[in-house]
């Protein structure tokens, strides 16, 4: 297993430094708020959360972006069989709108990909913006085969190889493996989101 790296800063422009770390669970509430103003509270209907439900992260795989004591960044990744085949599902990446000009989103991405390519991951998938994610080596090129448990856009449904040809032949559903939950805190997860 490959140790953390340590939580890196990075000045912008701006000069406005913000750093990334492993998400604490001093985290959680900040992160839950910030995804409910990213995503709407609606969020948890959407195709991607039946992969997370339930379900802990990736160990070492779930980030915190802080800028001047608060949290305004967050990335996790997930275990899950891509048609048979071991691979990650990335998501949700939010960034508080009010820093979203400081390279939040991209430093997220970058130190989550290299930490689950230090710890021997060998593909990452994720639903999103083809555009924005073709920069960090994302593309359709070998989800074509491959579905999600619910609606999504076909040409959003992207991947990224760490291992050539981890993602050779996948086809068919994108389940969760990821551990589960604690019982308690799953319930408890669940009815804060029904408040």
């Amino acid at each position: 297993m490959t140790a953390l790296r340590k939580p890196q800063v990075a000045h912008t422009s701006k000069a406005a430094p913000f750093a990334i770390r492993a998400e604490r669970a001093a985290d959680v509430a900040a992160r839950e708020a910030l995804l409910d103003a990213c995503f709407g509270e609606n969020r948890h209907d959407r195709t991607c959360q039946r992969l997370r439900d339930g379900r802990a992260p990736a160990a070492g795989l779930a980030l915190s972006a802080v800028h001047a004591g608060t949290l305004v960044g967050t990335v996790r990744l997930w275990h899950v069989s891509a048609g048979g085949r071991p691979a990650l599902v990335l998501g949700p990446l939010a960034v508080d709108p009010a820093c979203r000009e400081l390279g939040i989103g991209a430093a997220l991405m970058h130190q989550a990909l290299a930490a689950a390519r230090a710890r021997g991951h060998a593909a990452v998938i994720l639903l999103g913006d083809a555009p924005y994610y073709a920069r960090f080596g994302f593309s359709a090129g070998k989800t074509g085969e491959l579905a999600l448990p619910g609606p999504f856009a076909r040409d959003r449904l992207l991947a990224v190889e760490f291992t050539d040809g981890a993602l050779d032949g996948a086809a068919g559903m994108i389940v969760p493996t990821g551990a589960a939950l604690p019982k308690r805190r799953a319930t408890r997860a669940l009815q804060a989101h029904a408040a």
